[in-house]
């Protein structure tokens, strides 16, 4: 919980029609179960004390009056326990029956939320027996239940704070509510409810899970929420209903967990409400409004234990990648476009009808000359037009040169060599450099030697040099100033490494030509290397991730820090979490440091970027997604850091 995260339930339970003790029996049950298992927020079905299929049976006052007495045992039960019960009963109140959800927590009853809308169609009949509540909060009196029954809030508008865990903002659903045009739970996130529950009894038809499945998505994208659907299930009467138990846990769209349906169950999985409000808040859109002023009523408690949330679901180790296939494979064809529909736009409306690239047969050029092509051929231009230019100097390597040529070859475009051995040789000489000493000056006279080559080339054949690096080296700063950091339009600014892989891969998978194919998996198959340090026995001898860590793990960091402002605690722990197994815990924090570090220090390169498009949610365009003052203190994130420190002794 301290860092945002709820552990939640969503709770089946087995049931007896009209059995009131018997219900109230298994609700305990499976809330002590929960509980054990450190749930702060167990949501459970509709009715469920009495079961939803009663029908005239929620006439009687025997059953009427045994549902105060099970939800009497409940409350009982519910003392010591830190954690937010919702339970479903009907409830007669001023000659009126309504179907109510409680609220319990510790013994006590927090409110009372009634159902909004009461449906009387086709197999439901609800108005039958429920009737419709008034839009007004009241305070009540339930004298069965002594004095635990004493000025309960009754409404609607009810909202229900954790004041000691703020993130935690309770609003609540029954059933209909959520199929509605307008579900009430709109309100209640526009009112700051960060989590809503559904307490449900959604009979089973042939083809009706898929679409509840993506009512209760929908719903919490668009709410930016979290979002439980407990949901009735067997015990239910099959008089003529089937009732399946199918329930879900989501968050801002992204289904957490999910019950199998025709089985009674409890599903659990946490939230995380820090990521939630950090959505709002960067959501200018997202116009909260203060509860008060819309007929809400606000009801606070605390939770007794405050403390780590252990984590059970899933975090994507490359959240940039989809990890469904399917979707990976749509994803790369979409992008690919994108980035080719960018750059033809700049082709067309500059009349330029030639581009260079530096081509070195790794990835980030590989993937330029790639997404060139295709705009070339979006544009009707001839891929003669595309330079190819190959700059070998100390630290290129036969394989890295041979792919670049053959690469080049097979795609139709023009293929250039410059040398730049002697050229950079002269530098060294003009500033008086010993070319003995390998340091920064060594490697980067090299890069920014390619990039003057490539700009007169584009000069002389009136076009434009195409930026070949990626979001991932603009992040760390991995770019020579005025070097492969410059271009005329950077076609991967907002692709981070890891996506560089797929994108190359995907195209190796969908070519028909074998050729190419095998080239594409040898390049996917090489170090990422800028190539600036000679080789060592004709191998490359400077590895990228050596140096400044491992692209799959910065760009973990870069998502996190950059599309939920996480601080470098949580992003640390999700990391550790994440990578079990494969990165010890000493390696994340080091990396993280580093990039840190290198993300601070090396904004002054992307304050000065050349146009490329956007391709994703992240971006670190200066004009755009990203600006942020290249001067700023890094010191409230590494003392973050050194807090993890400390912990780590």
């Amino acid at each position: 919980m301290r860092h945002g995260f709820i552990k939640t339930a969503a709770i089946t339970p087995d049931i007896l029609v009209g059995d009131t003790e018997y219900n109230a029996d298994q609700i305990i049950i499976n809330m002590k179960a929960a509980n054990d298992e450190g749930v702060k927020l167990a949501v459970f079905p509709e009715l469920c004390l009495t079961g939803y299929t009663c029908s005239d049976l929620f006439g009687q006052d025997i059953l009427l009056k045994n549902v105060l007495s099970g939800l009497k045992n409940i409350l009982k039960e519910s003392s010591g326990m830190d954690m937010v019960t919702l339970v479903g009963f009907p409830f007669f109140k001023q000659n009126s029956l309504y179907n109510v959800a409680a609220v319990v927590f510790n013994g006590t009853i927090l409110g009372i939320v009634p159902k909004q809308n009461i449906p009387n169609y086709s197999e439901f009949y609800e108005g039958r027996h429920f009737a419709k509540p008034s839009a007004h909060n009241e305070q009540i009196q339930i004298p069965e239940l002594g004095e635990l029954g004493n000025n309960i809030p009754f409404g609607t508008n009810l909202l229900f704070k954790a004041s000691n865990f703020p993130e935690f903002t309770l609003g609540i659903d029954i059933c209909e509510d959520l199929w509605m045009p307008v579900p009430p739970s709109c309100s209640h996130a526009l009112a700051g409810a960060t989590v809503i529950a559904n307490l449900s009894a959604s009979d089973e038809t042939t083809g009706k899970d898929i679409y509840r499945r993506e009512l209760v998505r929908n719903q919490s994208a668009r709410l930016v929420s979290g979002y439980i659907y407990a949901d009735a299930g067997e015990g239910e009467s099959s008089t003529d209903l089937v009732f399946s138990g199918h329930n879900l846990i989501a968050e801002n769209g992204i289904l957490l967990k999910e019950s199998p349906r025709f089985s009674n169950e409890i599903i659990c999985s946490e939230i995380d409400l820090g990521k939630l409000i950090s959505e709002r808040r960067r959501m200018s859109t997202f116009e909260s409004i203060t509860p008060e002023s819309c007929g809400y009523q606000v009801i606070t408690f605390d939770y007794q234990k405050i403390k780590d949330t252990a984590l059970t679901r899933s975090f994507a180790q490359t959240p940039f990648v989809p990890q469904n296939k399917t979707d990976r494979d749509r994803r790369c064809n979409e992008i690919l476009n994108i980035q080719a529909m960018g750059l033809k736009k700049r082709l067309t409306h500059t009349h330029c009808s030639n581009a260079v690239i530096g081509i070195s047969g790794g990835l980030d050029s590989t993937l330029a000359l790639l997404v060139t092509a295709k705009a070339f051929d979006l544009a009707g231009l001839d891929r003669s037009g595309i330079l190819s230019v190959t700059m070998p100097c100390f630290g290129t390597t036969d394989r890295t040169y041979q792919n670049a040529c053959e690469l080049t070859k097979i795609l139709g475009a023009t293929l250039k060599e410059v040398p730049i051995h002697e050229a950079v040789k002269m530098h060294f000489h003009d500033i008086g450099h010993d070319s003995s000493v390998h340091d920064v000056t060594y490697e980067n006279s090299q890069a920014r030697q390619r990039t003057l080559v490539l700009m007169d080339l584009a000069n002389q054949t009136n076009g434009m040099v195409i930026g070949t690096g990626d979001m991932s080296e603009l992040a760390l700063g991995w770019a020579t100033y005025n070097g492969d950091h410059m271009s005329m339009y950077g076609v991967n600014c907002s692709v981070p490494k890891t996506l560089v892989r797929y994108l190359v891969l995907y195209y190796a998978e969908t070519t028909s030509d074998k050729k190419l194919h095998n080239i594409l998996m040898d390049v996917l198959d090489t170090p990422v290397s800028p190539e600036l340090l000679p080789p060592e026995n004709g191998k490359i001898s400077q590895k990228t991730e050596d140096i400044v860590g491992p692209y799959e793990l910065h760009d973990f960091y870069l998502y996190y820090l950059m599309r939920f402002g996480f601080t470098p605690s949580k992003i640390y722990r999700l990391a550790v979490y994440t990578f079990s197994g494969i990165y010890d815990n000493a390696t994340i924090y080091k990396w993280l440091q580093t990039f840190y570090r290198r993300f601070f220090s090396q904004q002054f390169k992307r304050s000065c970027l050349p146009d490329g498009p956007k391709v994703g949610s992240v971006a670190l365009s200066p004009r755009g997604d990203w600006r942020m003052p290249s001067d700023a203190s890094l010191n409230l994130w590494i003392k973050d850091l050194e807090s993890i420190k400390k912990e780590l002794n």
